[in-house]
């Protein structure tokens, strides 16, 4: 059938123009894909490359590349963070940096903020600033033709990157040479142009809400170290516990990660999970702070201060005693007749008095060195329960309350305790070197631990740091502390850092005030307290099956 050109020219057109639309509508569909992407993408290294592939399909870009500007140094300039190309698949770029100048085509478009749509590479105006580096199509035998550059501007329009498309391909699939570039690639179009400096907006402030979550996580990062400094800083003896506790949490996280059976094999922990566990696991005895130093930093029964004045009271009775005992020496010869004094001979009778006299004040003396060389031992920590004061625990109880009928004079003249009843208590600590009400106030560190982090505005992804840190001291069968919490209640992750916190505090080297236990020893201490209920079993298992300990790599340690 003929038809008139007349009707057929109108009929194409309308057929190529319900073609353009839907092409544009097409890409519009992608757009609003990509920006959904964009939103969704937290990596900056992810996200760099999601631009640039979603860049390079829009256009049938055969290659691509993506610098960011840093300035945080003196001169700024450009960092190429990513790059692209279909037709050398398996090559591997170094990534550098190239200065913030008009003589790239990037750094003409960073400095300026025009983009440029150049055709072919090869054939630039005379009069323009900036020149295309042929060192790349030489080295890898590839030709450069038509070049998109576009500045990636923010929602102030400042300049934060630059997106560079290469090589706009008739068709997808086609592999660029030196011998075919020419005729297989097109330039971009003023549409296509007009997209991508759209996306490539839209990818700026992506990036710089990656950047700025990035910040973000290093403040946190920032916090974290310096809490940890602050908290270590108040008990030097316990320095580097947070660090280990937070290792072996991370690695028994991983590791319980890695099961794929038994009640452990439903348990998935994710990255920012790991991040929130170290978090949680640096700060859980952040609460520390609140403590009086004094008591953090107690190593013996008594307070230093408490023994010196102890020592000074010993003192002030042997000096008392002597002078007694020589003042009586001194009544004996003044008041003795001269008839009555020394005969010369060994029958005398006042030599045998004046003897009695010191023999008396040396069995004072020693009986005082003696209970004095007691307190001393006494004031050790865990003393009382080591088999030889075991054996004789009455004993030292009946010693005591001798001990506790001595009195000496103060420089007032009033009689006074030398050994007073509160001092008395501190001694007879059975276990550690804290009183009861001490302990009390050390064991309150969690509640002030979680009564701190809550207050912080933790990420989404960190939300759990303060309930994870605020429950390590639960233990399964309630019997644990602050808040008495049973299995249920007790977050997995606390759990598994209750694990590491009695390991590190039984096996630490740094410890002045009791002795570290071997790997056998503190297992075994572990696995009581499991079989007690107190501690899970699996992961306790797991802790030692797959040597969770290794990480803290002490090769004197077994």
């Amino acid at each position: 059938m003929y038809l008139d050109s007349s009707l057929k020219d109108p009929v194409r057109t309308s057929l190529d123009s319900l073609t353009s639309v839907a092409a544009e509508r097409e890409t519009i569909e992608q757009l609003l894909a990509i920006g959904t992407a964009l939103s969704d993408c937290l990596n900056l290294t992810e996200l760099l490359d999601l631009i640039l592939t979603k860049s390079r399909e829009i256009t049938c870009s055969d290659a691509g590349s993506v610098y960011l500007i840093d300035r945080t140094e003196r001169e700024p300039k450009l960092i190429f963070k990513a790059a692209q190309t279909d037709s050398l698949p398996q090559l591997s770029f170094q990534f550098a940096s190239i200065p913030l100048n008009l003589e790239s085509l990037a750094g003409y478009v960073a400095t300026t903020g025009e983009s440029l749509n150049i055709p072919d590479a090869y054939a630039l105006p005379s009069n323009v600033p900036y020149k295309f580096d042929r060192h790349f199509d030489l080295e890898f035998a590839y030709r450069t033709v038509s070049v998109l550059v576009l500045p990636m501007q923010n929602r102030d329009g400042d300049t934060i990157g630059v997106l560079q498309l290469i090589d706009r391909k008739l068709n997808a699939d086609l592999r660029i040479t030196p011998a075919n570039a020419l005729s297989i690639t097109q330039p971009y179009s003023d549409w296509e142009q007009q997209i991508v400096r759209s996306l490539a907006s839209q990818a700026a402030i992506s990036i710089e809400r990656n950047h700025l979550l990035e910040s973000i996580e290093e403040l946190f990062a920032g916090f974290v170290t310096a809490s940890v400094q602050v908290i270590e800083s108040r008990d030097p003896t316990t320095a580097g516990h947070s660090e280990r506790v937070a290792q072996l949490c991370v690695r028994l996280s991983q590791e319980v990660s890695s099961v794929d059976t038994g009640k452990l094999a439903a348990i998935h922990f994710s990255d920012r999970q790991l991040q929130e566990i170290r978090y949680a696991a640096l700060l859980h005895d952040f609460g520390k702070v609140s403590i009086p130093e004094a008591i953090v930093q107690k190593s013996n029964k008594l307070y230093p201060h408490q023994l010196t004045e102890l020592s000074y009271r010993f003192n002030l009775l042997r000096r008392t005693w002597q002078l007694e005992c020589a003042e009586q020496k001194f009544s004996y010869l003044l008041n003795t007749p001269l008839s009555h004094q020394h005969q010369g001979d060994n029958n005398c009778h006042q030599c045998g008095y004046l003897q009695q006299l010191d023999l008396e004040l040396t069995a004072k003396l020693d009986r005082l060195q003696s209970y004095w060389e007691l307190l001393t031992k006494l004031n050790q920590p865990d003393v009382i329960i080591t088999s030889k004061f075991a054996q004789t625990l009455d004993p030292i109880a009946t010693d005591l309350q001798q001990l506790a009928q001595y009195t000496y004079r103060d420089l007032a003249g009033n009689l006074q305790p030398l050994l007073t009843p509160a001092e008395i208590e501190q001694l007879l600590i059975p276990r550690g070197s804290l009183t009861v009400a001490e302990r009390l106030v050390v064991e309150s560190h969690v509640s002030h631990t979680y009564d701190f982090l809550r207050k912080i505005p933790w990420t989404k992804q960190l939300q759990n740091v303060p309930k994870i840190a605020g429950s390590h001291h639960e233990k399964l069968d309630g019997s644990g502390y602050p808040y008495g919490l049973t299995a249920t209640e007790i977050p997995i992750q606390s759990q598994m850092m209750t694990i590491a916190d009695i390991y590190d505090a039984l096996t630490a080297s740094d410890r002045p005030y009791k002795p570290r236990l071997s790997l056998d020893r503190t297992l075994a201490i572990l696995h009581q307290e499991a079989a007690g209920g107190k501690l899970d079993s699996n992961l306790l298992a797991l802790f030692e099956q797959r040597q969770v300990y290794t990480v803290l790599s002490d090769p004197n340690f077994n």
